[in-house]
């Protein structure tokens, strides 16, 4: 027999040793609101097929929490494989990336696809949930699992297994279909009662749960501009051969690193250069931009795409002034609370909104005005004598969170501002069937800067994280559409930049706290790369922000 200790309600209970955690669950006397889906063991998340042989601390998961989302959708991703390969054999399917609240996949079939083609697979996804189909984990080396998907013809997968390094590896049955995906899976079919697939521009949306109520489907939120950008860098993902994480590091391995990362940054700085092209195309045009307003969420690199941004200006003889958002928070004691009587900073309206406003429509009226300069250790407003006059070559850049909300700015023209998103948008994918969160890129910068520049480890940055997430969806990604350019700040090669990085933080992390689930899922993932040098990346690029050694001053 085996103790186990139920986090849910604090009970220690008896089981026989092998017992899976979908036969003890029901013992526990658990009652979540919705389905269990995963569940959190000694820290570590695991499915519910998972064994125990050992005392353990169990923590049942419903699709509520993130790690048991992804569970979730990876599960249904696989049911979608299983009905395409059927109904159009030798159809290629590519999983791409999130977007509109779900997950764009491309589809090849040997011609273009119709609505009814789309009806027809979601007919035959609904089968096979109706079935109750078990997934089926098998453990075995990797040179066995190479043969299983060379036969099958999944080659991308067979790239990555060669270029890991690892001795074993695990793969999942579906029926008579074979599948790998780089985390847990529900135990069967019957799990995945809500979904929808929809035709989407020239691919398909998988539609899945809200978090929120799990029985019922995220909204779709039409995100087009986002949506092209992700289609502009996979075209270039396609020609450069740089479409999964199998292809970076065969072609590391292969000495081509520094080829590679040239390549990146030079697109990088060319996007950069065409929208300093695009700001000064107004001004000839008899339409200046007075105003450029960059927004984006946390560790999307926004200040030194803001640097870079003004290098580019600067060589179209337009003289950039940076001003920063975070200059105008109310008072202390006048900022807005969270729902837990916390100070709420991230809020819009913990700017002083009259006082910031009254101060632009001045500048660019052509008066001179006297900046403020918060004091993040007194919660006061100071004036230290940084007064600010406008040439006619000149433009306000000002970086923050709420830049592209309409409410910030209602008063200044929109002839008058250039609204730029900036955000990691993650192109690269494990293989085929697995895409890279863009969550993730994000969150591996922001643990580096944290640890290196703010003093916080791992724990903590993992442990704010989903309050950060929570205020980007509501004050930030809401008005992303609103922008007259998106720019990716994403690379190919920055997770084998930051492997060497982020993988000590991590390990910091003890065992014996909630933050070590994701820890420990975040320290496999990053296996998946092989590991480039600092000294091949340029202390101009965005990654500088994070791993140090940038030449820009922040």
């Amino acid at each position: 027999m085996v103790q186990l200790y139920c986090v849910n309600n604090g009970k220690t209970l008896e089981f026989p040793a092998g017992c899976d955690l979908q036969d003890i669950f029901p013992a526990t006397g658990v009652e979540l609101p919705y389905q269990v889906m995963s569940a959190r063991v000694n820290n570590k998340t695991e499915g519910l097929s998972f064994k125990v042989y050992n005392n353990k601390d169990v923590e049942f998961l419903d699709v509520r929490d993130p790690s048991a989302m992804r569970t979730y959708v990876r599960s249904l991703c696989f049911v979608l494989y299983k009905a395409v390969s059927e109904l159009f054999p030798g159809s290629e399917l590519f999983l791409r990336h999130p977007v509109s609240n779900g997950y764009y996949c491309s589809l090849e079939i040997g011609r273009p696809f119709t609505v009814e083609d789309v009806s027809a697979i979601k007919a035959k996804m609904k089968e096979i949930i109706a079935a109750d189909m078990p997934f089926t984990r098998v453990e075995s080396q990797v040179s066995e699992a190479k043969r299983i998907f060379q036969e099958k013809g999944l080659d991308d997968k067979v790239k990555l297994l060669e270029t890991t390094g690892k001795l074993y590896t695990y793969y999942y049955i579906l029926g008579d279909t074979v599948d790998s995906y780089y985390g847990n899976l529900v135990p069967s079919t019957g799990y995945l009662g809500v979904f929808d697939i929809v035709k989407y521009y020239d691919g398909l949306l998988l539609r899945i749960p809200s978090q929120e109520n799990p029985n019922k489907l995220n909204d779709i939120v039409k995100q087009e501009k986002m949506q092209e950008v992700f289609r502009e860098h996979q075209r270039w993902n396609h020609i450069l051969n740089m479409e999964t994480v199998g292809d970076l590091n065969n072609a590391c391995q292969k000495g081509y690193a520094t080829q590679i990362i040239n390549v990146a940054e030079a697109l990088q700085e060319k996007k950069i250069a065409h929208i300093a092209e695009q700001i000064y195309q107004r001004s000839v045009e008899g339409r200046p931009v007075k105003l450029v307003l960059i927004s984006g969420p946390s560790s999307s690199g926004k200040t030194t795409f803001s640097k870079r941004l003004s290098v580019q200006l600067l060589t179209n003889g337009i003289m950039p002034y940076p001003i920063s958002l975070d200059n105008y928070f109310l008072p202390r004691e006048e900022t807005p609370k969270d729902e837990h009587g916390d100070y709420d900073y991230e809020s819009l309206y913990a700017l002083d909104l009259e006082f910031f406003n009254k101060q632009v429509q001045a500048i660019l009226r052509g008066e001179e005005v006297e900046l403020p300069y918060y004091n993040f250790l007194t919660g006061k407003r100071e004036f230290r004598g940084q007064k600010l006059k406008l040439k006619d070559n000149m433009l306000l850049v000002m970086e923050g969170n709420h830049g592209l909300n309409p409410d910030l700015t209602p008063q200044i023209p929109n002839e008058s501002k250039f609204k730029i998103f900036v955000s990691a948008l993650t192109t690269i994918a494990l293989d085929r069937h697995n895409w890279i969160p863009t969550t993730d890129n994000r969150l591996v910068r922001r643990i580096v800067r944290d640890f290196n520049y703010r003093g916080y480890s791992a724990q903590q940055t993992i442990a704010r994280w989903q309050s950060v997430r929570a205020g980007e969806d509501k004050w930030i990604t809401p008005f992303q559409e609103y922008a007259d350019v998106m720019f990716n700040s994403a690379l190919w090669f920055e997770f084998a930049a930051f492997r060497s990085h982020v993988e000590p933080i991590l390990n910091m992390v003890p065992q014996n706290c909630r933050e070590y689930a994701e820890a420990y899922r975040l320290l496999r993932f990053m296996k998946y790369f092989y590991a480039i040098r600092d000294n091949e990346i340029p202390h101009t690029s965005l990654i500088r922000e994070f791993i140090g050694g940038s030449s820009f001053i922040y």
